[in-house]
């Protein structure tokens, strides 16, 4: 039986530091094969890596962290760079930022989150709100895992994303 090849999804965050982290490990967590996550950056920080509370939340819902790292979206613009099939914005700051000229031109989505590493208060209430967003994440992974192959085709997936970016 044939394999499908995966859909390629990267999701973008101004520092690739939580939001866009947090996305690409929980789809290649429960994508089954058939998507393939990348996340990036429009603007991370000189020796940016992942917050250390998204990592720990991720490991405790038992998702890998295993290679996640910080990176520039320059990374997939270029020459070489994975095709993507789907570009998600997390964070309302690159969504309205320009962005490159993608190879293949993917679609895109825009699915906003709160920023968790803004939260305030004790190390238990920054977790939560670590938590909280991976939960929101997560419920709108759990939906475009489950759309229907058919839903997935090249012209319209960019609905179908978009319209995720509309549920709660």
């Amino acid at each position: 039986m044939n394999t499908p090849t995966p859909l390629n999804v990267l999701f973008l965050c101004t520092h690739n530091s939580a939001r866009s982290i947090l996305a690409e490990a929980t789809l290649n967590h429960i994508g089954g094969g058939r998507f393939k996550a990348w996340s990036a950056g429009s603007s991370p920080r000189e020796n940016q890596q992942p917050n250390p509370l998204g990592l720990q939340v991720l490991r405790t819902a038992g998702i890998s962290t295993e290679g996640l790292r910080s990176k520039s979206w320059d990374e997939f613009a270029g020459a070489g760079a994975p095709q993507m099939d789907l570009i998600i914005t997390v964070c309302d700051n690159a969504a309205g930022e320009v962005c490159p000229i993608w190879p293949g031109h993917p679609a895109t989505a825009h699915w906003g989150y709160a920023d968790p590493s803004e939260a305030q208060g004790s190390e238990e209430q920054k977790l939560e709100a670590f938590r909280r967003t991976l939960q929101a994440i997560k419920r709108r992974l759990d939906l475009l895992v489950s759309l229907p192959p058919e839903k997935l085709a090249s012209q319209l997936i960019q609905q179908s994303a978009r319209e995720l970016g509309q549920k709660d």
